[in-house]
């Protein structure tokens, strides 16, 4: 393994002795699990609710569809903006801060009146997003030993994908049933209980690693660290090219009822489940193997899924398989960034989020674009898979450089002054 993607045990805080990891870990890692839960759920469950926001404000099936766009910009802009902000702040100070704006901002989503204050309530709700996940992450990894970190950030994430498989599915029903508002007060809910569990639950004191902004962002200019960014909103792209209108493809082009299509919205989540702890796993174990085979997987399962989506059981086949891959990829994408800038892990962390969102944008506006332009959306499914490809493309060559210096680390070594 190149020596820049071994982990660096003082890039992470660390559990306070005497207690032990494995004693400390579940409570910590299940109250950022909580938020996890409540963050995914807000941010995917628009895409199941894409008819109903739209014919209720009276907006095109794309312009309703920059909605998921307007809270991948908010993440992607807000990142380094939170980022700053919370630099100096106590870990634990900071999380309860993310989560108590994220509380408003879906707040202000329940009652906005139109489409426009609807857009500005969820870039406000997007704000805490990257930096929740992104601080969230380095402390989840400090609480376990080095060869655990990835699946400590898997764990994490567990709740992201919990929200695809249990929030979006019943956020979706709960939407059609009672109206796309009442899916936000849920969430609101939800914010409110994660905010109780951080609170209860995570350490009061957090280490945190010493370090100037100036410094972090210069360490963030190195090429293998803006590889990892560029990987990781083009990976994001692939799958919200497609995933963010699979409710239009699963009812006009596979047929399938409002039903049915939570239904499989709740297969895609289990699919999603599996894939971040498969990922996880994988990744502890053969960093860039994981990441190499599981995009060029990705792009294989779309190009099925572009025949595949006539037919409903071939569908649902194929939307599972590749909601396993597609969430496969984010601990080993996570840890790298980390690992690649272990001497700006927070700010990195927060900033690879702010890049997952880019690509989370971009895919929804190119599909939008796709379907103004004319196109089916069977043909969605081939935009995806040119974004899954050039991130296949991007990691062959990060993985080539960086065997070409295995002799440098991006981070400074343990004990030498920043």
């Amino acid at each position: 393994m190149p020596r820049s993607l071994i982990p660096d045990t003082q890039a992470f805080p660390r559990p306070r002795p005497p207690v032990s990891p494995v004693a400390a870990m579940p409570l910590p890692l299940l109250a950022l699990a909580v938020a996890a839960f409540g963050i995914g759920t807000t941010e995917f469950v628009i895409m199941g609710l894409l008819p109903n926001v739209a014919r209720d404000l009276s907006v095109s099936i794309p312009a309703a569809g920059m909605l998921v766009s307007g809270y991948a910009l908010g993440v992607t802009i807000g990142a380094p903006i939170v980022a700053i902000i919370t630099s100096g702040m106590p870990r634990k100070r900071a999380l309860m801060s993310l989560i108590a704006l994220f509380i408003v901002g879906n707040l202000l989503c329940a009652i906005a009146p139109g489409y426009a204050l609807l857009m500005v309530a969820r870039v406000i709700t997007a704000f805490c997003h990257g930096a929740f996940f992104g601080i969230g992450s380095v402390v989840a990894a400090g609480l376990v030993p080095p060869n655990k970190r990835a699946q400590a950030i898997a764990l994490m994430f567990t709740g992201l994908t919990l929200a695809n498989v249990l929030g979006v599915p019943l956020g979706t029903a709960l939407g059609q049933l009672a109206g796309w508002r009442a899916t936000f007060w849920a969430v609101t809910g939800i914010g409110i209980l994660a905010a109780l569990a951080l609170a209860v639950w995570l350490p009061a004191k957090i280490d945190m690693q010493k370090t100037s902004l100036v410094h972090e962002f210069t360490t963030l200019r190195h090429p293998q660290v803006l590889m990892v960014l560029g990987i990781s909103a083009l990976a994001s792209a692939s799958l919200f090219t497609v995933f963010t209108y699979i409710t239009p493809i699963l009812e006009d082009v596979t047929h399938l009822t409002p039903h049915h299509v939570t239904l499989v919205l709740l297969l895609f989540g289990l699919g999603l489940t599996i894939g971040g702890t498969l990922g996880g796993k994988l990744a502890d174990w053969k960093l860039m193997p994981t990441l190499l085979v599981s995009l060029a997987a990705i792009a294989i399962v779309l190009a099925i899924f572009a025949s595949a989506c006539h037919y409903p059981i071939a569908a649902m086949l194929t939307i599972f398989v590749w909601g396993v891959l597609a969430f496969a990829i984010v601990p080993p994408i996570q840890i790298l960034i980390v690992n690649r800038a272990s001497d700006a892990p927070n700010l990195a962390s927060t900033l690879n989020q702010g890049a997952f969102n880019l690509g989370n944008a971009t895919g929804a506006w190119l599909g939008g674009m796709a379907i103004s332009a004319g196109f089916a959306l069977t043909s969605l499914p081939y935009v995806g898979i040119v974004m899954a490809l050039s991130a296949l493309a991007l990691t062959l060559w990060s993985a080539h450089t960086d065997k070409r210096t295995p002799g440098v680390r991006l981070n400074a070594p343990a004990g030498s002054p920043h």
